[in-house]
C-alpha cells in the first residue's frame, strides 16, 4: 500500500496535479507516519508554492533531506537565519551540507543575501566543483564579479566530474518520460541488457520510498540527485519535471549519436566568418543636470536634459532617436539602418538567423583546442568517395571498435563522454559570454555569443543577453532589435524585459513602450519586470508619481530586485525627494553591491545637491565596477572640476573621450574646463570639433559665444548667441542666453557689481 501511494504522489507531481499529490501524501503520512513520507508531503507543498506549510511540517526534523527542504521553505519565507541553521547546524559544525551541490548553492544564496560575499563565493564554487552543470551557481559568481574563465570552470575536471555524477544517464534516452511511455520506447533505445527503467523500478519494490528532491524546479536549475538518508537502506529518488531540460538552458546530450554510417553526410551548422560587429551607436542625449563652473546648469538638446538622473549610461534625446535630416549625428559610419517599418530588425535578425558559412561550430577552435561533435572519419576534407577506400575503412573500423559493441550498441562510457563534451563546449561559450557581460566588457561578450550555433543563438535567453550588451554600449537601436527578436521567439519569457522597457524609454518610443507594458502585465502581473515596464511608460509621460507607484509595486513583488530600487530612486530625484531617493539607491546596493547604476544615481544626486566630495566618491565606486563607461568618467570629471581640481578633471575627460568617441558629453565638459583655465583657443578647437558631431546643439554655440565675449569679440559672440537661440533651446537655456546678450556690452567691472 505504501509503495502504491508513493508512486501515485510521484505520478501526480509529474503531471502537475499538486492538489491530488497533497491529498494522497496526507493519506500516506496518516497511514505510514515517517519522516521520509513527511518529506514527500512537504515537497508537494513546495511545488504548489505553499512554503509555509512545508516549514511547519519539517520544523525540528533531523534527516539531511528534511533539513534541505526546511531550508528552502525558510528561504522563500525570508527566514534566512533559520535556513542557514538548518543547512549548517550550530551544535554540529562538522556536519555535511545536505543535498551536495544544491545545498551549497542554497547556502551561497543565503550568504549573499546576508552580505557575506566571501562565504557566498566559496559555496558557489563548491557547488560548481560538485556539479559542473549547476549553471545558476556560475551565474551568481559572475554577478558577484568572482567567476573564473569559463574554459577553466567547464574544462577537463568538469567532464570527469560529470562522468561520476551522472553514471546512469545513458540507460535510457526517455528516462524523463513516464514509466508507461519509457516502456514503450525502450526497445528502440540504447539500453543495457540488464533491463529497462520499469523493471529496475519493480526490482526495488517496497525498499524504495520516494522523497521529493526540490532541486532545479524551485532554485532555478539546481540538479536533482539521489541522497541516502544514512539511517536506513531507503534511497531518495527524484521526480524530474518535464520542463527541467528547457529551464536549465542546456540541451541534454544526444544519445546514440555515434551510431551512424561511416560516410554519411552530416548536416552541421557553420561558423560565422564575418569580422567582429561594429557598434553603430547613435549619439544619445544626456538627460541630467550637471555642475558647470561651480553650480548646476541646464543645457538642452542631445547633451543634457532637465529631467533629473535617469537609467542609462548615456543620456538620450528625441532628436538623435528620430534620426531626421542629420544621419551623421545618428550614425558614426553613415550606414545606420532604418528604425521605422519592416527593416528595423534586419541587422540583428540577420545575425541571429543566418546560417554561418564554413566549418561546423563543433569544429570551431574554442578554448585552446579543436574538438568535433562527430567522429573524425566523417570530417574528411577531400571527398565523400574517399571514405570507401580500404585504408580509410580500416581506420574507421578501428575507431568504431573502441566505441561500439557488436551490433552497434554504444557503450555507456562513450556516450557519457560524448554528451559531457558537447554540453561543456556549449557552457564554455555561454559562460564566457555571461562573465564578460557581468564585467561590462560588452563588445567582447557580443563577439563570444556569436560563436554559438544558430539554434542556441536564436533563443530568448541569449538574445536578451545580446540586448543587454547593446544597452550597456548605449546602442539603443540594436538593443531594441535584439529584445524584439527575443520577444518574438519566446513571448512567454520576461527575461530582460525591464531593460527593454528602459531602451524604449530612451528611444522615446511611447507607443511601443505602452504596448510592451500592457503585454507584460497581461502575461504576468506578479512579475517585477512587468511593473518596471509600466513605470517607465508613465515616467516617459512625465507622470512621475504614478511611475513611482509602479516601481514600488515591483519592489514589493521582489524586494531583491536591485534595478527596481534604482528606478524608484530616479523617480524620487525627479520629484526632488532626495532623502527617499538616497534610501532607494542604498536599498539597491544592499541587494547588489555591484549595481553600478545605483552608485551613479547617488553621484548624480549629490552633484545636484553640490555635495561634491560625496559625489566624487560615488562616481569613483561606479567607475570601479564599470570602467568602460564614458558617462561615469564625464561626471567624475565634472565633480573634480567643481572641487577646483581642474587639471585632474581634464585628464579624466580625455579618458572619457577615448572610451566613447561618439559621446559628445565629455568633449563639451572638456571645453568648459579649458575655459575656466583660460585656454580659449584650445576650447574653441574642441567646440569646433564637437560642432561637426552635433551641429544642432544650442549649448555648443552658447558656450562659443561666452568665449568670444570674454575675448571682447562682441560681434562674433552676438552671432553665436543668435545661432543658439535659433536652434530653439529650452526655456531655461533661452533665458540664460538672452541675459548674456543683454550684458554683452556691459564692462566686466560693472557686471561684477550687479
Amino acid at each position: 500500500m505504501e509503495a502504491i501511494l508513493v508512486d501515485c504522489v510521484q505520478k501526480s507531481l509529474r503531471h502537475f496535479l499538486h492538489s491530488n499529490a497533497i491529498f494522497i501524501s496526507q493519506r500516506l503520512c496518516a497511514q505510514f507516519p515517517s519522516e521520509t513520507n513527511l518529506q514527500l508531503l512537504a515537497g508537494c507543498y513546495l511545488q504548489s508554492n505553499q512554503a509555509y506549510c512545508a516549514y511547519h511540517i519539517l520544523k525540528g526534523s533531523q534527516m539531511a533531506q528534511s533539513r534541505y527542504l526546511f531550508a528552502i521553505s525558510c528561504f522563500h519565507m525570508d527566514l534566512l537565519t533559520e535556513a542557514e541553521a538548518a543547512l549548517c547546524p550550530i551544535n554540529d559544525p562538522s556536519a555535511e551540507v545536505p543535498n551536495g551541490a544544491a545545498g551549497h548553492y542554497l547556502l551561497g544564496l543565503i550568504y549573499r543575501c546576508t552580505d557575506r560575499r566571501k562565504s557566498a563565493i566559496q559555496h558557489f564554487k563548491q557547488a560548481l566543483s560538485m556539479d559542473p552543470l549547476m549553471w545558476v551557481a556560475y551565474e551568481e559568481l559572475c554577478i558577484l564579479g568572482a567567476a573564473e574563465e569559463a574554459s577553466i570552470v567547464f574544462g577537463e575536471a568538469a567532464a570527469f566530474c560529470i562522468q561520476k555524477e551522472y553514471p546512469d544517464c545513458s540507460t535510457s534516452p526517455n528516462s524523463h518520460m513516464s514509466p508507461e511511455d519509457s516502456n514503450e520506447v525502450a526497445p528502440r533505445s540504447c539500453i543495457p541488457e540488464e533491463g529497462n527503467p520499469r523493471q529496475l523500478k519493480q526490482m526495488q519494490g517496497l525498499k524504495d520510498i520516494a522523497a521529493y528532491h526540490h532541486g532545479a524546479s524551485i532554485l532555478g536549475g539546481a540538479t536533482c540527485q539521489s541522497i541516502n538518508s544514512g539511517s536506513s537502506n531507503m534511497s531518495f529518488y527524484s521526480t524530474p519535471s518535464p520542463m527541467v531540460a528547457q529551464l536549465s538552458g542546456v540541451a541534454p546530450p544526444p544519445l546514440c549519436r555515434n551510431v551512424m554510417p561511416n560516410c554519411q553526410n552530416l548536416t552541421t551548422l557553420s561558423v560565422d566568418s564575418s569580422p567582429k560587429s561594429i557598434v553603430n551607436s547613435p549619439i544619445q542625449a544626456p538627460r541630467r543636470k550637471f555642475v558647470g563652473e561651480g553650480k548646476l546648469r541646464k543645457i538642452s538638446g542631445r547633451l543634457f536634459s532637465d529631467s533629473g538622473p535617469r537609467r542609462s549610461s548615456r543620456l538620450s534625446s528625441s532628436e538623435s532617436v528620430n534620426a531626421n535630416a542629420n544621419s551623421a549625428v545618428v550614425s558614426g559610419n553613415g550606414n545606420n539602418n532604418s528604425y521605422k517599418g519592416g527593416s528595423k530588425l534586419n541587422h540583428v535578425a540577420f545575425r541571429a538567423m543566418a546560417i554561418r558559412k564554413g566549418q561546423s561550430w563543433a569544429n570551431e577552435n574554442i578554448d585552446e583546442g579543436i574538438r568535433s561533435d562527430v567522429p573524425d572519419y566523417s570530417l574528411n576534407n577531400t571527398s565523400t568517395n574517399s571514405c570507401s577506400s580500404p585504408d580509410v575503412e580500416a581506420k574507421t573500423y578501428e575507431q568504431e571498435a573502441a566505441t561500439f559493441h557488436i551490433g552497434r550498441q554504444v557503450t555507456s562510457d562513450s556516450k557519457i563522454i560524448t554528451g559531457a563534451s558537447e554540453i561543456l563546449t556549449l557552457l564554455r561559450v555561454l559562460g564566457e559570454g555571461y562573465r564578460l557581460s557581468c564585467l561590462y566588457r560588452s563588445q567582447d561578450a557580443l563577439d563570444t555569443y556569436l560563436k554559438l550555433p544558430q539554434k542556441h543563438y536564436n533563443t530568448g535567453w541569449v538574445l536578451s543577453q545580446v540586448g543587454k550588451a547593446y544597452f550597456e554600449l548605449v546602442d539603443y537601436l540594436e538593443a531594441d532589435c535584439a529584445f524584439s527578436l527575443a520577444r518574438q521567439i519566446t513571448p512567454y519569457s520576461l527575461e530582460g524585459m525591464d531593460i527593454h522597457s528602459t531602451v524604449l524609454y530612451h528611444l522615446k518610443e511611447d507607443m511601443k513602450l505602452s504596448y510592451l507594458a500592457q503585454e507584460l502585465i497581461s502575461t504576468d502581473r506578479l512579475a517585477p519586470q512587468s511593473w518596471c515596464a509600466m513605470g517607465n511608460c508613465y515616467s516617459l509621460q512625465k507622470d512621475h508619481e504614478t511611475a513611482l507607484r509602479s516601481f514600488q509595486r515591483a519592489v514589493q513583488l521582489n524586494p531583491r530586485f536591485a534595478y527596481a530600487h534604482t528606478l524608484c530612486g530616479h523617480e524620487y530625484v525627479a520629484l526632488e525627494d532626495f532623502e527617499n531617493g538616497i534610501k532607494s539607491y542604498q536599498s539597491a546596493l544592499m541587494v547588489d553591491s555591484r549595481h553600478y547604476k545605483a552608485w551613479y544615481g547617488l553621484g548624480m544626486l549629490y552633484l545636484r545637491q553640490e555635495k561634491l566630495e560625496f559625489s566624487e566618491h560615488h562616481f569613483r565606486m561606479a567607475f570601479q565596477i564599470n570602467p568602460r563607461s564614458s558617462v561615469i568618467l564625464s561626471y567624475l570629471g565634472t565633480a573634480l572640476h567643481a572641487l577646483k581640481r581642474s587639471w585632474e578633471a581634464l585628464a579624466i575627460m580625455e579618458k572619457a573621450i577615448l572610451a566613447d568617441k561618439k559621446n559628445p558629453l565629455p568633449m563639451y565638459q572638456k571645453a568648459s574646463i579649458l575655459i575656466s583655465l583660460e585656454k580659449f583657443d584650445e576650447a574653441l578647437d574642441v567646440l569646433e570639433e564637437l560642432k561637426e558631431c552635433a551641429p544642432r546643439e544650442s549649448s555648443v554655440y552658447a558656450l562659443m559665444g561666452n568665449i568670444y565675449r570674454r575675448r571682447n569679440m562682441h560681434e562674433r559672440a552676438m552671432f553665436h548667441y543668435g545661432v543658439a537661440l535659433d536652434l530653439k533651446p529650452s526655456a531655461t537655456d533661452a533665458a540664460v542666453i538672452k541675459a548674456a546678450v543683454e550684458k554683452l556690452h556691459i564692462p566686466d567691472e560693472f557686471e561684477d557689481g550687479l
